[in-house]
């Protein structure tokens, strides 16, 4: 006979939960942002699939639940095996201590965190071995705290989708996404534009209430505690439903197919919506940014980039001179602002060799980067364009066959590759990489001879130093130039690096240790370059990925991203300081133009030596676009809104007019309508090229 009362506290959550989700709709669809009238088809539409869609989600969403539920036992305290169990919970504990594990290496709260949930864990299941006539009384509080969880999840959820809703009228996207990785700015600006502790006052009261009766409901399964058989039955069925889930919630998803776009998003499952936003990583701009008619943005970035043809960015590169394939190596360096240097300003020599090597090197004094992540970094250097809404292109599903740098060089008969002493992939950089034409070169291909040292991230950077001169020896003896592409990974938590290299111990953990480290292994690279025969048939380029750190004062910080960039070839590329402002995605176009390369150019990024090139940048999280231009910063955000800011040069005593960082923003009272509209015409041109798949290499 199934136990059908056991599954009590499954089916008792899951009509709350479809209660909430009714009731939502309901305010949802009254709501005044929602300016639409439905008829009765779409109204059935809405409660029927939308319901349907609800009831599959929770089932997947209870998989904690059951895997809380189907472990409570008492035979698991029995002699000798709750002894047994307890010794291992102790020795896992003492591990993570230890500081000893995969957690400590990376860093961070993680340790802690570890330390935390192992040691809760233990002390419970102490408590519960050894005091078993307060067993049943324990067992019944842990019981009634993951029910009241639920419930405040549920609630939690329910509120956060209204003032999403509230906020842009639709259900999540990348935004709700977007806001887990700005916790700090996010939570601040919840706490400043809503009652928050009445709020939240009033969800754990509710939650305390409602709870008291599912537990009355539910209590069942721990009073009377299912035998082992009525167990496998229980998962049996909940397994059966999970495949069901699983298979039916995208289907019911492409059902979301109505002309009235609020039909759409009232039908939709938020929790769902969240998933896609997380695993597609975009942000729709012509549904949430400001927008100008397709001609006239098009027109406005003719005027920033002279000669594109049509409605896209091509447009033909021709030199005077004859071409010159010489090999190019770019490195990207993890993490690197610009007041790491001396140039910049800073006075605790944690980048000496660098420091020296811009004075023989064209050093781009005014760069910034386009975002405050890797992948942007990436994005930038590779594909050359401004970062568009959402996630970077490298971590999106529609990001193969690209135009790139790599693509430009494989034209000319290069070798490509990208070398990255950690496992590529991380953050997607494999699939991105090897679907752009390039080979790889990562933590994977190393033989255990060639690592003397790694963290969580990978093999220190000197050992990528020896396996980088190693892949460019062997690319050399093949007659055809290379071009590879360096990521270092060594300046970057834990920052963790070989001790007896430099001043700062390897096992302290600090910034400046990653900082300085990631320099000594530049300089043991060009050491080992200069004596190769190739060294002097090659340019290499220099620049950093992102800042070290994005947070700041005021939404997009400038000294939060100005970035080093310079370009090395002794003999060639004449050191000089170059002044002018410009962007992260202009940095191999300059490269390229140096080359006299003849090619036909989809890159919103320029060559900045061109006469015809006009100073801007263009910066950005991922939401907040950014142009700098004229001494302005335009942003252009989330719900068709517009900021500019005034920038005015705070300059500091001992540094440089070329490579002072800091500006004061003040918010400007009156529009410059032209900037804004340059703004928009990079942003929404570029989300329009990739939307339409118009940025596939040639």
């Amino acid at each position: 006979m199934f136990p059908t009362k056991k599954l009590a506290p499954f089916y008792n959550l899951t009509f709350f939960y479809i209660a909430i989700s009714i009731i939502l709709r309901i305010v949802l669809i009254f709501h005044p942002i929602t300016q639409s009238s439905f008829s009765g088809l779409e109204i059935a539409k809405i409660f029927s699939l939308g319901l349907i869609s609800d009831l599959l989600v929770f089932i997947v969403a209870s998989g904690f639940l059951w895997l809380y539920l189907i472990f409570i036992s008492n035979a698991k305290y029995q002699k000798p095996y709750g002894y047994i169990h307890l010794g291992i919970l102790v020795a896992l504990l003492i591990y993570i201590a230890s500081g000893k594990t995969i957690l400590s290496e990376y860093g961070g709260a993680l340790p802690t965190i570890g330390l935390i949930f192992v040691g809760i864990k233990t002390l419970l299941f102490s408590l519960l071995l050894f005091l078993p006539k307060k067993r049943d009384k324990i067992r019944y509080w842990l019981f009634a705290f993951v029910m009241f969880l639920y419930v405040v999840l549920i609630l939690q959820n329910a509120i956060s989708e209204y003032f999403f809703w509230n906020e842009f009228g639709v259900k999540y996207n990348f935004i709700a996404v977007n806001y887990l990785v700005y916790t700090n700015e996010v939570i601040g600006n919840i706490m400043e534009s809503y009652p928050v502790i009445p709020i939240f006052s009033c969800l754990f009261i509710i939650a305390g209430i409602i709870t008291y009766f599912i537990i009355k409901r539910s209590k069942i399964y721990i009073e009377k505690i299912p035998s082992v058989f009525e167990k496998i039955q229980i998962s049996f069925i909940y397994f059966l439903l999970f495949g069901l889930a699983l298979w039916s919630i995208p289907k019911l998803a492409k059902t979301e197919n109505a002309p009235n776009v609020f039909t759409n998003e009232l039908q939709a499952n938020g929790i769902y919506r969240f998933y896609l936003a997380f695993m597609n990583s975009e942000l729709d701009y012509f549904k949430f940014y400001k927008t100008l008619p397709e001609n006239e943005a098009y027109a406005l970035l003719n005027k920033q980039i002279p000669n594109i043809q049509g409605f896209s960015t091509t447009r033909n590169i021709q030199s005077d001179s004859a071409e010159i394939h010489k090999n190019v190596v770019l490195i990207t360096i993890e993490s690197y602002s610009a007041d790491f240097m001396k140039m910049y300003g800073n006075k605790d020599n944690i980048t000496p060799f660098l420091d020296d090597l811009a004075t023989k090197s064209l050093v781009f004094t005014n760069l910034y980067a386009s975002g405050n992540r890797t992948v942007r970094g990436l994005e930038a250097v590779t594909l050359c364009l401004p970062p568009t809404a959402g996630e970077s292109v490298v971590k999106r599903k529609d990001n193969k066959n690209k135009f790139s740098t790599g693509s430009i060089f494989k034209s000319k008969g290069y070798n490509v590759k990208y070398l990255y002493g950690g496992d590529a992939f991380f953050d997607n950089m494999q699939d991105f990489f090897t679907g752009n034409g390039y080979g790889i070169v990562d933590k994977k291909t190393f033989k255990p001879e060639e690592i003397t040292f790694s963290n969580i991230w990978g093999v220190c950077d000197e050992d990528m130093v020896n396996k980088a001169i190693k892949t460019m020896n062997t690319e050399a003896q093949s007659g055809k130039p290379f071009f590879n592409h360096w990521m270092t990974v060594s300046n970057h938590r834990p920052f963790t690096y070989p001790n007896g290299k430099i001043d700062i111990p390897g096992d302290s953990k600090s910034r400046e240790g990653g900082v300085k480290y990631t320099d000594y292994a530049m300089k043991k690279f060009f050491e080992m370059t200069e004596k190769q025969p190739w060294f002097k048939n090659t340019i290499f380029v220099i620049i950093a990925d992102h800042c070290a750190s994005s947070a700041g004062k005021t939404q997009l910080p400038l000294d939060k991203y100005r970035i080093p960039a310079m370009i090395y070839a002794p003999g060639f590329v004449k050191p000089q300081h170059y002044t002018q402002l410009m962007s992260q995605i202009d940095i191999m176009p300059t490269a390229l133009g140096l080359l006299n390369f003849n090619y036909q150019s989809k890159f919103f990024g320029q060559d900045v030596l061109k006469a015809d090139y006009k100073p801007r940048a263009l910066i950005a999280t991922y939401q907040d676009l950014g142009l700098i231009k004229d001494n302005v910063l335009t942003i252009l955000s989330p719900k068709q809104q517009v900021k500019q800011y005034a920038l005015t040069l705070d300059p500091k005593e001992g540094i440089e007019a070329d490579f002072q960082l800091y500006y004061t923003q003040k918010l400007l009272k009156n529009e410059r309508t032209d900037l804004v509209n340059d703004a928009i015409s990079f942003y929404q041109t570029a989300s329009d090229i990739l939307k339409k798949k118009k940025y596939q290499k040639q």
